[in-house]
């Protein structure tokens, strides 16, 4: 978790409060940014938190930026479920590792232009093996969390 408390409605445009939760999950989890599979953003079609919330991902994330990692968000399918979008985003990232698919971002017409060089939201859901999914829910006020999900053992 983090909380940038920057302002009430918008994240820093830096992006350091998603960087700072994302980059705490994987801490806390041994795992590096190359061990992770996919990432359910939180992505609530806002033209500039979605920006900088790719941005931030891109900059936590900057080996995959070849389309390595798996990218969607599950609101286009449920929408913006308020204090249970977290909860329900942070079961798509289980299931995701669970059945080995990676979900579409469903109703993505137009991606952003801050999606370029192979770091594209899926538009097609993905077979693929899931070691480990993120799953990120940045709120108002600059509450920030980032939950790593992995099937490998804990030592």
């Amino acid at each position: 978790m983090s909380g940038d408390a920057y302002h009430i409605t918008q994240p820093h445009n830096d992006g350091r409060g998603a960087i700072l939760a994302m980059s705490r999950a994987l801490k806390q989890s041994g795992l590096h940014p190359h061990e992770v599979d996919y990432v359910n953003a939180h992505a609530t079609s806002t033209p500039l938190g979605d920006a900088i919330e790719a941005n931030a991902i891109k900059s936590v994330f900057p080996k995959h930026s070849s389309g390595a990692l798996a990218l969607s968000s599950t609101k286009g399918a449920t929408g913006h479920l308020l204090g249970a979008a977290g909860a329900v985003e942070a079961i798509f990232a289980v299931l995701a590792t669970y059945h080995g698919t990676a979900p579409l971002t469903l109703n993505l017409q137009q991606p952003d232009p801050v999606f370029q060089d192979g770091f594209m939201p899926l538009t097609e859901s993905k077979e693929m093996q899931i070691s480990a999914a993120m799953s990120n829910s940045f709120g108002f006020g600059g509450t920030n969390a980032s939950l790593l999900f992995s099937t490998a053992p804990v030592s």
